[in-house]
């Protein structure tokens, strides 16, 4: 299981490609654009926000 994200940061994380808030999904450890469709790793504690290292959901 990967470290919370610290709720100051998460404030101000926007996802890249839409701009919008992400949330934090505690199960997979990923922050997610609910706006794009998508699911950004968080590895070792941090976010990364690269649109080719995005997972699609449906």
């Amino acid at each position: 299981m990967t470290a919370p994200i610290d709720p100051w940061l998460l404030e101000r994380l926007v996802c890249p490609a839409t701009r919008t808030p992400l949330r934090y999904d505690v199960e997979r450890g990923e922050l997610v654009s609910d706006a794009a469709r998508v699911a950004y790793p968080v590895r070792d504690g941090v976010p990364v926000l690269l649109v080719e290292e995005a997972r699609a959901f449906e």
